[in-house]
């Protein structure tokens, strides 16, 4: 019998290494129709978005953010990371000297300059634009795709789908009521059928009395608003707190809101931010128009 000469083990397992497929880079698309190519998950983030930040650490990939901007403050985490400046001011430099090999800028709120500065010094950079609820449950799979999170980002996104599905089964449906929702009092400013804001109005059933308006936060008049004469109004504010000039509409008794004490508020982080968390402040929306349903009878 002839027999035939061992292979050495090392020579089958670089035989069976060069049977497998190369390992593909990561490629997808962002809402400005840009494609980006990463060669392997990104490993240093920078944000350049509060609601941004946030999404980052929903998706599982909080450990990866190197930089973040004034205002992204949750999860308590983020605060620790550098910043890089405001949004709307940022620090270029500081943003290069991170390092970092993705960077996610926020399409309506970040300069075009800046990003397109960003792209010419050589950094991969990503537009979030989430305009609507359901935009917040994909950019968390994108998300997790380039942060190679994939089993956290997701989970979160399937359980808020789920739950945006429960809101909508429940109240969607339900008799139109008509909504102010003020974001600013000098100058009186709201927002269009385009944002996110709206958005969850109609989750719950309403109707933005100014969805027709052409920019997402247009300015208003105090008689635009009588005019329209709104079921409900809703302010938002700073902070945590009610801001005081929503009872400065109790002068303006012919509205329908007033009359009916219909004077509600949502914290901002809640309901102007592109993140899980809106569906906390939809809840908390649509109790309020529950509320005010129930007072029609009344």
């Amino acid at each position: 019998m002839k027999f035939q000469p061992a292979v050495p083990f090392s020579f089958l397992a670089l035989a069976a290494m060069l049977a497998l497929p190369a390992q593909a880079g990561i490629s997808l698309t962002d809402v400005s129709g840009h494609t980006l190519t990463l060669a392997a998950p990104a490993r240093r983030i920078v944000s350049l978005a509060p609601h941004i930040t946030e999404q980052v650490f929903a998706a599982g990939a909080g450990d990866r953010l190197v930089g973040n901007v004034e205002y992204g403050t949750y999860p308590a985490a983020a605060n620790a990371v550098p910043k890089v400046g405001g949004y709307s001011r940022l620090d270029l430099e500081a943003i290069v000297a991170l390092k970092p090999d993705l960077v996610m800028a926020w399409q309506s709120g970040n300069s075009p300059a800046a990003v397109a500065k960003l792209r010419a010094l050589g950094l991969t950079v990503y537009l979030s634009q989430p305009n609507a609820i359901a935009d917040i449950a994909a950019e968390l799979e994108q998300i997790g795709k380039l942060a190679g999170t994939e089993t956290v980002a997701n989970k979160a996104a399937a359980e808020f789908r789920a739950r945006y599905t429960t809101l909508s089964a429940r109240y969607s449906q339900q008799s139109t009521v008509n909504v102010f929702y003020q974001i600013w009092k000098q100058p009186l400013m709201t927002v269009n059928g385009k944002q996110i804001i709206s958005d969850a109005i109609r989750l719950c059933g309403g109707r933005n009395v100014f969805s027709g308006l052409p920019i997402l936060a247009p300015t208003v008049t105090v008689e635009a608003v009588i005019a329209e004469n709104p079921e409900v109004i809703v302010a938002s504010g700073m902070g945590d707190s009610r801001p005081e000039w929503l009872d400065d509409w109790k002068r303006w008794t012919s509205i329908t809101a007033v009359s009916r004490d219909n004077l509600y508020f949502v914290p901002p982080e809640l309901l102007q931010r592109h993140t899980p968390r809106i569906l906390d402040g939809a809840e908390r929306l649509c109790a309020y128009l529950e509320a005010a349903r129930a007072k029609r009878s009344n």
